[in-house]
């Protein structure tokens, strides 16, 4: 129990998952990591600076920014600690690095999948209620809803990181992926405590398939009111404005669904990390060329 107790306590850092073993590899990696990152900073800041200077934009516009500034901070999180690692060939990150990383994830990903929806919403206001517009999407209205969607998501960063970081870890410190990912460092755990944590997770996902599934009928809602719209011109712009946001979240949720709900059989580090560099990296380099 004592030899236990002294292992538990004595981790002061976690071992993440390298990408290559060999330096040209780990280099390599380092180049397209980079190139990704700059694309998405590139990207996604051309969107802040365009959107946010004045005059003021439709409510379309003030979201997008809202979703830029989800997306820098999403794969500013992961990408240059990942990077940082293959160049230095290091895999290791501290305790509270380890937290923290967790901790922004779980805040930025959820902010997110709420924005999402609060787009889809505007959508649907937009192309089926156009003489409401203005009225239930004023600038206010427009405020509170990405507010909602931020501390929603740091309400939910707060539970699951306070909730992860509270159980006892006693089988090492190798995380099998290449950023601090709660499912992964779970499995560090020694005690019944994570399951708590594995139905806060279970509880997540049943939200965000709520939300999806409410994207889903404003779609289906918006396609029933665009093929009403007797012009193919007019069926034309507005499947142009909502085609942008609905790739997005397809890649997206389809991505995070399938990383947290593939069944273990089919679960390999190699597949684990494939799915983890097309949920969290490749969203935010790719939203910018979309919209």
């Amino acid at each position: 129990q004592r030899d236990q107790m002294s292992n538990i306590s004595s981790i002061t850092q976690f071992l993440l998952l390298a990408f290559a073993d060999t330096r040209e590899l780990q280099l390599l990696h380092f180049w397209l990591f980079l190139g990704i990152y700059l694309a998405a900073l590139l990207g996604n800041g051309l969107i802040i600076i365009t959107v946010g200077a004045p005059p003021l934009h439709p409510p379309m516009y003030f979201f997008l920014l809202n979703l830029s500034l989800l997306d820098l901070g999403s794969i500013s999180t992961t990408v240059p600690t990942s990077m940082a690692n293959s160049l230095w060939e290091t895999r290791t990150i501290s305790y509270p690095g380890c937290a923290a990383q967790v901790f922004l994830l779980f805040f930025l990903m959820s902010a997110e999948v709420y924005l999402l929806t609060v787009m889809a919403y505007d959508r649907y206001v937009a192309i089926c209620k156009p003489l409401h517009y203005g009225t239930l999407l004023g600038s206010r209205t427009c405020v509170h809803m990405a507010a909602a969607a931020w501390g929603s998501g740091f309400l939910n960063a707060v539970m699951h990181t306070a909730n992860t970081f509270s159980i006892s870890f006693c089988h090492g410190n190798a995380v099998d992926q290449f950023f601090c990912e709660i499912p992964q460092i779970l499995k560090l755990s020694c005690s019944d405590a994570y399951l708590r944590e594995v139905g806060l997770l279970v509880f997540s996902v049943c939200i965000t398939f709520g939300c999806f599934v409410f994207i889903v009928v404003s779609y289906v809602q918006i396609f029933r009111a665009v093929l009403r719209i007797p012009s193919q011109q007019g069926r034309h712009k507005a499947f142009s404005t909502c085609l942008p946001h609905l790739a997005v979240v397809s890649l997206f949720i389809s991505t995070g669904m399938f990383a947290y709900l593939k069944p273990p059989s089919i679960s390999s580090p190699f597949l684990d990390l494939v799915v983890a560099v097309l949920y969290m990296v490749v969203p935010p380099a790719v939203n910018p060329l979309i919209y």
